[in-house]
């Protein structure tokens, strides 16, 4: 498997320093997560039932006409490169290394190129597979680019695949509005936004067709009943995504300045996250693990992410780590 942040246990090993005890901010989930209600005993007792309104209230809140639950966007990504026949796939990198991996394990012809150079050699490619806002580089992409390639790929019978699981804080650049249109697939999590990543839930904008192909795929119960009862008050809570929208800007704000302060301005990053590349990033990486602050390490390119701190306690361990490390990012 690939490697992924989120690993605190394994630092915690490695290092010798009790789980507890770390800040961390290897992954890019919201640390102040949409406040959990009770959940009643009958949704761990029976099994779960699709017509219950989550995908309804799903459709909603993305303001996409068709939503499929799935188990995280991971199980998407691994289920649609076996959708299709053999096929030559365009994947934006650096970003999500699953993309790229579930395409080639399919049996597909896959090349991974940035942004720009995805976008100037469409003509290449039958997929073209993009994240936005990217991650770890905050790359982003103009509407009308985006839907002009998925025209130029549907015409052929291709697809424009779009990951957006970290749009949720600037939710009027999103695609899922869109997703009537044949070819056009949007990714999304709640994961991120909500910081539910442990229910393991995400959904699949597209067609009706393909939704219903990916379904038949999957199988049944693709979600547990306890994270179709969470998710269906979390996605219809406007109040609480309104105020958390606006918090997470400022947030992602604030510490692209802290990082800045310090000598490590990042080149790229969004409302949940930040990214520095720097040829000196596992030395980085290593001394703010010994003081037990996780961050994620890129090996290509030599890069850190950097996720948001929690409460201001943790604002303020991050900044005093930063400047104890002195020379080292000077």
């Amino acid at each position: 498997m690939l490697e992924h942040g989120g690993r605190l246990l394994r630092a915690a090993q490695r290092y010798g320093i009790p789980a507890a005890q770390w800040l961390d901010l290897s992954t890019g989930i919201n640390p102040d997560s949409w406040p959990l209600p009770a959940i009643p005993a009958r949704a761990w007792q029976r099994l779960p039932e699709d017509d219950d309104g989550l995908a309804e209230i799903a459709a909603d809140y993305y303001g996409a006409p068709h939503a499929l639950p799935v188990a995280g966007s991971q199980a998407a990504i691994q289920a649609l490169p076996e959708l299709r026949a053999r096929s030559r796939v365009g994947v934006l990198a650096p970003g999500y290394a699953e993309h790229a991996h579930a395409w080639r394990r399919a049996g597909h012809a896959v090349e991974t190129l940035a942004g720009d150079d995805l976008l100037a050699q469409r003509e290449r490619y039958d997929v073209v597979v993009l994240i936005h806002p990217n991650n770890p580089g905050g790359d982003r992409f103009e509407r009308d680019a985006l839907l002009a390639l998925q025209q130029m790929l549907a015409a052929r019978g291709g697809w424009l695949l779009i990951d957006e699981a970290f749009m949720d804080a600037t939710p009027e650049r999103s695609l899922c509005g869109d997703t009537a249109r044949e070819g056009l697939i949007v990714l999304r999590s709640a994961g991120k936004f909500f910081g539910l990543a442990g229910a393991r839930a995400g959904f699949v904008c597209a067609a009706p067709a393909l939704l219903a192909a990916l379904r038949e795929r999957l199988g049944p119960w693709t979600l547990t009943g306890p994270a179709r009862y969470v998710l269906r008050h979390a996605l219809a809570d406007r109040d609480w995504q309104r105020d958390m929208r606006a918090r997470l800007r400022a947030q992602g704000e604030r510490l692209a300045a802290l990082l800045a302060a310090h000598g490590l301005e990042p080149i790229g990053g969004s409302a949940f996250f930040q990214w520095r590349r720097d040829p000196r990033a596992a030395q980085l990486h290593d001394a703010l693990a010994r003081r037990a602050i996780l961050t994620r390490l890129f090996e290509q390119p030599a890069s850190l992410r950097f996720g948001l701190p929690g409460d201001e306690h943790e604002w303020q361990r991050l900044d005093a780590a930063l400047a104890e490390l002195g020379d080292l990012h000077e």
